[in-house]
C-alpha cells in the first residue's frame, strides 16, 4: 500500500506485516498518490517492472517515482505563468488515462503511458472578465476568467484549451481581424499575443511589458494586423507594432514567444483607462476614462484631436461605428451617447440601464446597438428611432463581456455570474415567421368567406374557432342568423362542434354579450348551450366559472334594458289607441 500526505513524504507499506518497508522523501505537499501499472513505460522513465507512482501536489507538476530507490524518474515540464496546485489525481487504468484536477477546479486527463495531455475540462470560471470569437468562421471563444489563465472553447465541441502564460489575472482581450491572432492583457502589467492554428491549437508567439500598473484595457488594428494598443491603471497608452517575424506564415514558436517593444507612449487621461477603440481605417484612437470623458486620438503619434465631455460618471467603453463616423460610450452614469466625430458633439443619448452600462457594440450594420449592464440586463436599440426595442434578461449579474461575430449574425456575453451565453439573431426568422403567419391567415380568411357562401356552416365555425379570432367566429353566427331557417340551423351547427371548440364559443360569448349590439348572437349561442347541455356537464368545462361571472352582470343589464323598452311600447300602444277618434254618427236619411 502507498501513503502520501502534506508531510512531503510517500510511504510504501507491507500489508502482512503492517510495517512501513519504505520512505520516500518527494518535497512538495502531496494531495494524491497513484500506483502506476507494473510495467514497462521508457518514456516515463519506468525501465523494470517494479514498483512506481506518480504524485500531485503544490507544485502543480505530476511526477513518477521509482519506489524501490526511492528516486525522480520522470518529471513533467513547468507550463508558463502561475504554478496551479493539482489537488486530485487517480487512475482509470482501462481507459489508460489519468486524471488530474487543479485547484481552480480544471480536469486534466492525460495518456497514462506517457502522460501526453488528452484532453482538458474548464471547470468554475469564476468572474467573466472578457470573452471574443476565435478563429476566420467564429468556430471558437476565448475567455478571460478571474484567473491567469485563458480558456479557449471549440463552440461545436465545446473542447477546451487552457492556455497559460500570465502570472495574474487577465483582464481584457481582442482579436485581429483575421481571427487567429489575438492579444491578452493582465494585472501582471503585460501583454501577450496568441495564435490560432489550422488545427485548432493555440499558442503564445509575443510577449511584452512596460506598463508600471496594471493593463486594464486593449485594443487591436481593424485594417489589417500590424500594430496593438493597451492602456493602463497608469493612465497611458502604448502602442505596439507587430513586428515582421510573427506575421511571417513560416514562424516557428518552439523558440518561446518574440518580444514585442512598444513604439509610443502617451499619457491621455487622469484617472483609469477603462477602454480603447481603434477606427475601422486604423488612423484614430479613441479612449475612455474613469475621468468622465472620452478623448479621440489621431494614430500613430497619438495626437489629441478632441474631448467628448457630457457624460457625469466614469466611461467603461467606447466603440466606432462600422459604417459611419459616430463614436458610442456607455457609462456608469446608466446612459449609452452617440458623439459626430467632426465637431466632439452629442447626437443621441440611449437611456434605459438602471446601472452602468459596461459594454456596448454595433450591431446591423451599424444600425443598432447592443449594450450590457452591471444589472445583467442586455438592451437592443434602434439609433434612428432612439428607442430600446429588445430586453434580453439572461445574466444575474454585472456583464463584463461582449462581443459580435463577423457575420453580425451572433453574439457572446460573459459576466459575473459565471455565464458564458451566446445569442444568435432571429430578426429574419421572426419576419419570415411574421410573413408564413400572415399567408395563412389569409388563405384560411379566404377559405372562410367560401365555406360561408357555400352555407357550410359548421365547417365555417370551426375553421374561424381555429382562428381564435372572436370577431371572425361573430361573423359566421351572423350569417348563420340571416338563414331563413336560423334557429334551426345554428341549434344542429352548435351542437356538432367539438368539446374544445364548445369551450372557445362559450368564451367568445362573454365578450360579445359585453356589447349592445352583439348580445342578441352571444344569447342565441348561450340559449342552445343551455337547452341541450346538461348542467354538470357545462360545469366541466375549462373556465366555465369565470365565464359565467362575465355573462351574468351584462346579461342583467340586457334584460333590464328589454324590460324598459317593453314598458315604452306597452305605453305607446297604450297612447295610440286613446288617441283614436270615435266614429262619425251616422247622416239623416235624406227625405
Amino acid at each position: 500500500m502507498l501513503s502520501s500526505g502534506r508531510d512531503k513524504i510517500c510511504i510504501v507499506w507491507d500489508l502482512q506485516s503492517y510495517q512501513a518497508t519504505r520512505t520516500v522523501p518527494v518535497f512538495e505537499s502531496t494531495e494524491a498518490a497513484v500506483l502506476l501499472p507494473e510495467e514497462m513505460a521508457p518514456e516515463l522513465g519506468v525501465k523494470n517492472s517494479g514498483l512506481h507512482f506518480v504524485t500531485a501536489g503544490d507544485q502543480g507538476i505530476l511526477r513518477v517515482w521509482e519506489a524501490a530507490s526511492g528516486k525522480c524518474v520522470y518529471s513533467q515540464p513547468q507550463m508558463p505563468g502561475l504554478k496551479q496546485e493539482l489537488t486530485h489525481c487517480t487512475l482509470a487504468r482501462t481507459a489508460g488515462l489519468l486524471l488530474t484536477v487543479t485547484a481552480d477546479h480544471n480536469l486534466l486527463l492525460y495518456e497514462a503511458h506517457s502522460l501526453q495531455l488528452q484532453k482538458q475540462f474548464a471547470g468554475y470560471s469564476e468572474e467573466v472578465l472578457d470573452v471574443r470569437f476565435l478563429g476566420p468562421n467564429d468556430s471558437h471563444i476565448v475567455v478571460a476568467s478571474n484567473s491567469p489563465c485563458l480558456k479557449v472553447f471549440e463552440l461545436q465541441t465545446l473542447a477546451c484549451q487552457i492556455l497559460h502564460g500570465h502570472t495574474d489575472i487577465v483582464l481584457a482581450l481582442d482579436v485581429f481581424r483575421k481571427g487567429s491572432l489575438f492579444a491578452s492583457c493582465a494585472k501582471d502589467q503585460s501583454i501577450r499575443i496568441w495564435r490560432m492554428k489550422k488545427t485548432g491549437q493555440v499558442a503564445c508567439v509575443a510577449q511584452g511589458s512596460g506598463h508600471t500598473h496594471s493593463v486594464g484595457t486593449i485594443c487591436c488594428s481593424r485594417l489589417k494586423e500590424s500594430f496593438l494598443v493597451t492602456g493602463s491603471q497608469d493612465c497611458t497608452v502604448k502602442l505596439w507594432p507587430l513586428p515582421e517575424a510573427l506575421l511571417s506564415k513560416n514562424t516557428a514558436v518552439d523558440g518561446g514567444p518574440i518580444l514585442v517593444q512598444a513604439q509610443t507612449t502617451q499619457r491621455c487621461h487622469d484617472k483609469d483607462i477603462n477602454s480603447l477603440a481603434v477606427s475601422p481605417n486604423d488612423k484614430l484612437l479613441a479612449t475612455g476614462s474613469q475621468d468622465r470623458t472620452a478623448k479621440l486620438w489621431a494614430l500613430p503619434q497619438c495626437q489629441l484631436l478632441g474631448v467628448f465631455s457630457g457624460h457625469r460618471r466614469g466611461l467603461w467603453n467606447v466603440q466606432f461605428s462600422p459604417m459611419d463616423q459616430v463614436l458610442a460610450t456607455a457609462s456608469a452614469d446608466g446612459t449609452v451617447r452617440l458623439w459626430a466625430l467632426q465637431d466632439f458633439s452629442c447626437l443621441k443619448t440611449f437611456e434605459g440601464h438602471d446601472a452602468s452600462v459596461l459594454k456596448v457594440a454595433f450591431v446591423s450594420r451599424g444600425s443598432q446597438l447592443l449594450s450590457s449592464g452591471s444589472d445583467g440586463l442586455l438592451k437592443l436599440w434602434t439609433i434612428k428611432s432612439n428607442e430600446c426595442v429588445r430586453t434580453l434578461d439572461a445574466h444575474e449579474d454585472k456583464v463584463w463581456g461582449l462581443h459580435c461575430s463577423r457575420l453580425d449574425d451572433r453574439a457572446v456575453t460573459g459576466g459575473s455570474d459565471s455565464r458564458i451565453i451566446i445569442w444568435k439573431d432571429v430578426t429574419e426568422t421572426e419576419q419570415a415567421e411574421e410573413q408564413a403567419k400572415r399567408e395563412e391567415l389569409a388563405i384560411k380568411q379566404q377559405e372562410l368567406d367560401n365555406l360561408l357562401h357555400e352555407k357550410r356552416y359548421l365547417r365555417a365555425l370551426g375553421l374561424a374557432i381555429s382562428l381564435d379570432r372572436p370577431h371572425t367566429v361573430l361573423t359566421v353566427i351572423q350569417a348563420i342568423q340571416r338563414d331563413p331557417e336560423a334557429c334551426e340551423k345554428l341549434e344542429a351547427t352548435v351542437l356538432r362542434l367539438r368539446r374544445d371548440q364548445k369551450e372557445a364559443l362559450l368564451r367568445f360569448c362573454a365578450t360579445w354579450n359585453t356589447n349592445s349590439r352583439h348580445c342578441h348572437e352571444a344569447q342565441a349561442v348561450l340559449g342552445v348551450l343551455l337547452r341541450h347541455e346538461a348542467p354538470e356537464e357545462l360545469l366541466t368545462y375549462e373556465g366555465v366559472r369565470g365565464t359565467l361571472e362575465a355573462l351574468l352582470p351584462y346579461t342583467e343589464r340586457h334584460f333590464q334594458r328589454l324590460g324598459r323598452t317593453l314598458q315604452a311600447a306597452a305605453f305607446l300602444d297604450f297612447l295610440w289607441h286613446s288617441m283614436k277618434l270615435s266614429p262619425l254618427p251616422a247622416a239623416p236619411p235624406a227625405l
